[in-house]
């Protein structure tokens, strides 16, 4: 059981440290790209397919301690996994608002209307 307890804090320690460290170097990449933003766009992308990765790793390695019958690694690991979901959807929501998709194209049916033109019903 202690071994357990020692672990699951290692491993949650461990896995926050990687995390942070990570986040820190596409921070410092888009502080290196000075404004231009196709390279901005491109350490957000890579930033979002990273954190997917670091999810899915995240909970295999909940699922293997699931197998190995230690509790307490579980449950840390389903933390740092919530938290790293979090952490995704907020991402991956603060890029979908800045780059919106471009607006539907209107009917082909479809006359403007102008004050005066005659076409308006």
């Amino acid at each position: 059981m202690g071994w357990d307890i020692a672990l699951g804090i290692v491993l949650f320690l461990v896995e926050a440290a990687v995390f942070l460290w990570v986040g820190f170097g596409y921070g410092m990449e888009v502080w290196a790209a000075q404004g231009k933003q196709a390279r901005i766009d491109a350490a957000h992308l890579a930033e979002l397919a990273w954190m997917r990765h670091f999810l899915i790793v995240t909970v295999v390695i909940a699922a293997c301690a699931l197998l190995s019958r230690a509790p307490w690694t579980v449950v840390s690991q389903l933390l740092a996994a919530g938290a790293v979901a979090a952490l995704l959807v907020l991402a991956q929501h603060d890029y979908d608002r800045a780059h919106p998709g471009p607006a539907p194209a209107p009917d082909p049916g479809y006359t403007p209307c102008y004050s005066g033109s005659g076409r308006c019903s």
